[in-house]
Order: C-alpha cells, then sequence, then structure tokens
C-alpha cells in the first residue's frame, strides 16, 4: 500500500540520488556523481557497480525485467523488455545485470525511423546509458533511459542531440563567465519547466468516433450551442471525475519523481492543463514524454481518454505546450534573473542579448522545431502565437534596452502599489512588466516562455535548437571579447550593437492582430512560415547546417535525416486524415443521411394519405436538402479520395508535402464543410457519431 504523504513514497520509483547515496560505496558514488555533474567519461567499474545495485533495488521492488528506455524518432518513446534472470547449474536462475548491459544495448535500427541512414538489411543499431538521468520502474521493468544511435554512430534520436546541445551551451557559457571572473562555476545547464495541456473525453465516445481512434483529432464535427464563448471553464471548478484522475495521476507522477505541480481547467471545454516545476533540460525531457505516456494510461483507468493533439476539435482553442526554458550555473545562479538594477547587470545584459540575437538569427530553426501536421492546425488562431518568431520583452527591459542604445541615463522602473479599495486585501506591488500570452517568445521575469509547441511535441526539438542558437551567439561574443583589448569597452559595444541590429524582432504588442503579420513580415523582414512544407526546407539552408554541424550538434547526414522524415510524417499523417474522411463519408455519413432522408420521405407519404392535398412542404424542402447534400457529399468525397490516389504516386517528399498542402487540404475542408452542414439538419439518431456537444460536455 502507497504511504500516506507525498514525502514519503516521492521518488520512490526512481533509482535516484538518495538510493545511490544508500546503495554504492562513497568511492563509487562520488565517480558517478563526477560523470553526471562534471561530464567526466564513466568507468567500466564503476558501471559494474552500479548494475549490481540497480539490479538489487529493482528486484526489490518487484522487478523482474529491465529495458533500455529511448526516444526514436518517431515522437514516442520505445523499449525492448530482457529478463534479469540467467540459468544456473542447478537447473534453477539466477538474477544478474552487468555493467555491460546497463551500458549498451542493441535494437534493431532499420525499424525506427532513420531517413535514409540506415537500409533496410542494415539492422544494427545502439542503445547508451544516459546516467544524467535517473532510471526508474514502470510496471515490473527498470527503465533504464538511453540514447539511440546507429551501426555507423548517426543519432537516431531525440536524446543525442539535446545531450550535444546542451555541452555545447555549456562551453561557450563557460567561456563568457570566465570573463567576468567567475571562476568557480565547473557547469551551466539550460532548465525546463513544460506546461503541458490535453483534453479529456469518455471512453465511450472516443470509440464512436473513427477520426479520434486513427488520427487523434475530429475530422468532422459541427459547431455545438455552446463552447467556450462565457468564459467559464478556464480556472473553473474541478469536475469531480476529472479532479479523480488528477489525483492519481499527480501519484504516478511523483512516484516517478516528476515534480507535477500545477493543475487547473484550460480555456476550453473538456480542457485541462498540468504544469511541472522547473529541473534539467535532459531530465524535463525524459519526464514530459513520461507524463504524456501516464496521462493516457490514467485516463483509461477511470473510463476516460486523453487527446494530446493540438486540435482535437475545430472552434475551440487547441493544446500546447508553454516550455519555459532558462540557464543556470551549477552554483545556483539563473543568468537570466535582471536582479533588482537589470541595468547595471552586464553579465545578465549580455546573456539576454545572446538570447535575442539567437532568436532572430535562427527564427527559421525555432519554428522548423515545432513543426507538425497538427501544429499548423494551431499556430495563428486565436489560442496560440503565430507562425512569426517574435520576442517580447516586456516594458521595463525594452526601456533599458532603448537607454543602452541611445547612451541615455535609465532611471528604473517605477514599482506601482497596488491598491484594490478594501480595507481586509493587502496592498502589494505591481510587477514591473505585464505578461503577454499571444507572443512566441516572451521574457517572463526569469525564463523566457517559447509558446509555440504543440501538446505532443517532444520538448526536445525545440530546445535542441534554442541551447544550439544561444551556444552559437555566446561563441561569437567570446571570440571577441577575449580578444579585447579593453574588456569594459568591448562589452557595451557588443550589447548595443545587438541592440541595433536585432531589435526589429522585440515586439511587445497583440501578436494575434493581423497588422502585426504584415508589419513583421513587411516592414521588419521576420520570417512567415505557416506550414510545415514551408518552413522544413530551410532545415538545410547552409547557415544552419554551418552553425549546428559546428556546434557538434548534428551532423550534415544526421540534418537531412531528420529533414526527410519530418517531411514524411507530414505526408503520412494529414494521407491518414484523407483516407479515415472518406471511409467514415461513404460507410457511415451518406448512409445515414439517406436513412433519414428515407424516413422523412415515409412520414410525408404518411400524412398525404391521412389528408388528402396536404402540402408536406416542411418535409419536401427536408427531403431536397438533405439529397442535395448527399450528392455534394459524395462528390467531395470522390474528388478527396482521387487526390489521395494522385498525392500518393508522387516519389519525392517535397513535392508530395506541397501538394498536400495546396490540393489536399483544401478538397477535406470542402468534404467536413459539407459533412457538417448535414450534421445540423439531420435528427440525433440518425447521425452515426457523437456530436461536439457529446464529446465536449460529456465527462461530469
Amino acid at each position: 500500500m502507497m504511504s500516506t504523504t507525498v514525502s514519503e513514497y516521492f521518488g520512490s520509483q526512481v533509482f535516484d540520488d538518495r538510493v545511490m547515496k544508500a546503495t554504492l560505496s562513497a568511492k563509487v558514488y562520488q565517480s558517478l556523481k563526477k560523470t553526471i555533474d562534471e561530464g567526466q567519461r564513466l568507468d567500466i567499474g564503476v558501471a559494474n557497480a552500479v548494475a549490481n545495485a540497480m539490479r538489487d533495488w529493482a528486484v526489490s521492488k518487484g522487478a523482474t525485467h529491465y529495458t533500455h528506455w529511448f526516444q526514436p524518432l518517431t515522437g514516442i518513446t520505445a523499449e525492448k523488455h530482457d529478463s534479469f534472470i540467467t540459468p544456473s547449474p542447478d537447473g534453477g536462475v539466477i538474477m544478474e545485470f552487468s555493467g555491460k548491459e546497463l551500458i549498451q544495448g542493441e535494437p534493431d535500427a532499420s525499424s525506427f525511423p532513420s531517413g535514409g541512414l540506415r537500409a533496410t538489411f542494415e539492422a544494427r543499431g545502439y542503445t547508451a546509458w544516459d546516467p544524467t538521468s535517473y532510471a526508474f520502474i514502470k510496471g515490473k521493468t527498470l527503465c533504464i533511459p538511453t540514447a539511440f544511435c546507429s551501426y555507423g554512430g548517426e543519432a537516431l534520436d531525440k536524446k543525442t542531440p539535446l545531450l550535444r546541445s546542451m555541452d555545447a551551451l555549456n562551453k561557450q557559457a563557460l567561456r563568457i563567465l570566465r570573463l567576468f571572473g567567475n571562476a568557480g562555476v565547473k557547469r551551466v545547464r539550460t532548465c525546463v519547466g513544460p506546461e503541458q495541456e490535453y483534453f479529456l473525453i469518455t471512453q465511450e465516445m472516443y470509440n464512436r468516433r473513427p477520426d479520434l481512434r486513427f488520427t487523434g483529432r475530429t475530422l468532422f464535427g459541427a459547431k455545438p450551442p455552446k463552447g467556450q464563448e462565457m468564459d467559464d471553464h478556464y480556472f473553473g471548478v474541478i469536475k469531480p471525475r476529472v479532479a479523480a484522475y488528477m489525483e492519481e495521476l499527480n501519484q504516478e507522477l511523483w512516484k516517478l519523481g516528476i515534480l507535477a505541480k500545477t493543475e487547473h481547467n484550460e480555456v476550453a471545454p473538456a480542457q485541462h492543463e498540468l504544469a511541472p516545476i522547473y529541473t534539467t533540460t535532459n531530465i524535463a525531457t525524459d519526464h514530459n514524454q513520461l507524463m504524456m505516456e501516464m496521462m493516457q494510461k490514467v485516463a483509461a483507468k477511470h473510463g476516460l481518454v486523453c487527446l494530446l493533439h493540438e486540435k482535437p476539435f475545430d472552434g475551440v482553442n487547441g493544446s500546447g505546450k508553454h516550455n519555459n526554458w532558462s540557464i543556470a550555473t551549477d552554483t545556483g545562479v539563473n543568468l537570466l534573473s535582471p536582479g533588482e538594477t537589470p541595468y547595471e547587470n552586464a553579465q545578465f545584459l549580455l546573456f539576454l542579448c545572446a538570447v535575442i540575437k539567437a532568436v532572430d538569427d535562427y527564427q527559421d530553426l525555432l519554428r522548423i522545431a515545432v513543426a507538425t501536421a497538427g501544429n499548423d492546425h494551431r499556430l495563428g488562431a486565436n489560442e496560440a502565437p503565430p507562425a512569426v518568431v517574435s520576442i517580447f520583452l516586456g516594458d521595463e527591459l525594452n526601456d533599458v534596452l532603448e537607454a543602452i542604445e541611445s547612451d541615455k541615463p535609465y532611471n528604473g522602473a517605477e514599482h506601482t502599489i497596488m491598491q484594490l479599495g478594501a480595507d481586509v486585501l493587502p496592498n502589494f506591488s505591481r510587477d514591473t512588466t505585464d505578461r503577454n500570452r499571444t507572443s512566441p517568445f516572451a521574457f517572463t521575469g526569469n525564463k523566457f516562455e517559447f509558446r509555440m509547441l504543440g501538446s505532443s511535441n517532444s520538448i526536445a526539438c525545440a530546445n535542441i535548437m534554442l541551447n544550439a542558437a544561444v551556444a552559437e551567439v555566446l561563441k561569437k561574443y567570446a571570440d571577441k571579447l577575449e580578444n579585447a583589448a579593453d574588456f569594459d569597452t568591448a562589452l557595451h559595444q557588443l550589447i548595443q550593437s545587438t541592440i541595433r541590429e536585432h531589435k526589429h524582432i522585440i515586439f511587445n504588442g497583440n501578436g494575434y492582430d493581423e497588422s502585426w503579420i504584415q508589419e513583421a513580415t513587411q516592414k521588419r523582414g521576420l520570417l512567415n512560415y505557416p506550414t510545415t512544407p514551408d518552413c522544413m526546407p530551410h532545415l538545410l539552408d547552409q547557415k544552419n547546417i554551418d552553425m549546428l554541424t559546428s556546434q557538434g550538434v548534428y551532423s550534415e547526414a544526421e540534418l537531412k535525416s531528420r529533414c526527410d522524415i519530418m517531411l514524411e510524417n507530414y505526408c503520412k499523417t494529414v494521407i491518414i486524415e484523407a483516407n479515415t474522411m472518406v471511409s467514415m463519408a461513404r460507410k457511415q455519413i451518406v448512409p445515414a443521411i439517406e436513412e433519414y432522408a428515407t424516413e422523412i420521405a415515409k412520414t410525408a407519404a404518411a400524412k398525404k394519405a391521412l389528408e388528402e392535398g396536404l402540402a408536406c412542404r416542411y418535409e419536401k424542402e427536408l427531403v431536397k436538402k438533405l439529397s442535395s447534400l448527399t450528392d455534394q457529399i459524395a462528390q467531395c468525397t470522390d474528388a478527396l479520395a482521387d487526390s489521395v490516389t494522385e498525392i500518393s504516386a508522387i516519389g519525392e517528399v517535397l513535392s508530395q508535402a506541397n501538394a498536400i498542402r495546396d490540393t489536399l487540404i483544401e478538397k477535406m475542408s470542402e468534404l467536413r464543410a459539407v459533412c457538417d452542414q448535414a450534421e445540423t439538419i439531420t435528427a440525433k439518431k440518425y447521425w452515426p457519431y457523437p456530436t461536439y456537444g457529446d464529446l465536449l460536455f460529456s465527462v461530469k
């Protein structure tokens, strides 16, 4: 039975620092900590000792198997389970697990997406233990977080480039800190807290919707009488069934050491959010993958389904994943914290400018990092930032940068005291800057919130690009400052020139305003890539290849493979959606409408028989409308099916993606429009699927 207090069972399923201290010798523990904290190479003797301790601990918790848990380019995790048992001479078994088994595994590399890096007959691949992320127990299996690479050493996963990007940023950030006299810092890490949005619907409703089962989103659905217009769901009282789900989800996450912190209703009906406390980016990425898995598993136990698609319902808000990103030293200093006097905090200003320049120089990479077929539906709607990348700094920092640019003194932000007009309510200081929920990349006090990620995205991709871009800028800064004759003068000039050259990406206004898109693209020269086919080819722009390869984050071959994989995923996703629409329209929607039309015609005939000369105008008009809609649906369905056949035959992946963007999606929209219209005039008992009203308001 689980302990009664969170502090007693938190991390109980994790081989964390507490367990390592208790089960490893002091010498082994110190050596492992140097590997984790300082990046020192792991000794095989240490690995053997850790493996023995890990096995004994896992077996004591009821584990019978172990797996190398990794994150291939499918967007989800993968695992192959092996038991601890080994035959003994007396016919029994012993429980064994060696350092070699801990360090290395061998999955089939050709069975995972590789973008041409591995042919079908080239099967060998390797998983390699990541000691910086704690092992954990899931069910009866010890899960060991690992990287995944091909026989030739190319990364076939998301963890390997993420770790490389963290190393790159650490290396360049340390160079900068040394220039400021910070000799005691041994490591600089990025930290992330990803806010996870999701929908909950009943299992019964989900099972009756082929589009949800096959694609994760509704491909048909007329607008319900009530949606989110009343703003009554956001932060509203959590329904009992949802509260019970959240309670069990928290327990499961806490046992896995995942710092689930905040939960609430989101804007759309049936939409919710779960946010964790910040932790190191690599661990946060692992935790977010586990979080999504647990959300879906726990939902099933409550007769619910957790939808993680970016836009499961048309006409209401979709779901994002806000990536709160900061940089911190191993001594506990947040390098993006302005302090009380940001104007005088030169170290903060330099790191701030590095982020501004990085985001401006590599807008395309940040857009690419969040590009999926699902997120294309969400970006630019009134629930998510536009596809144009910009930075929000707030009034105070904006004023600071303007003062520096113009060499004028800065008098500091005035702290307004909030007085709410009732004696019993406390007075408090207002923050010196507001929040901007329409900005793709917003400064929020001591971190940046990257709001463009979709809810099903791995956060690895966005943080890889962000880390690498900032590392590249810090390298350029360090190269200049290390060779400067006068450090202070060079520093001031560097900050000043960065502001002048990159202030066009700073925008503190309403990102939802259509006039902003025009200003951003026409006056400021910012990039606008609305869809995945628009942005993905730019991954292979020479400037991006040069930066990512020079920082050691990707090889050129790895970049080409990822471009192909992402475009293939886009094509496969939309084609599956189109085929699902064709099937639903032909097999269920058209027959349902015809059945209803037949019933109405019978009703008209019966009424006419009862009273000769009765006009039956309503029935006649309704049958006429239904018949017309049936013809339109059949025509649109045939056109969509023909388009799928034609586009599927295109061999080159970018050409296929462009054809899907330009032709197929439009035909899908045309079919949806007539089907949704038919839904609004077809009696409920004939319509074959639960409606939006059923789906969004079914959980009590």
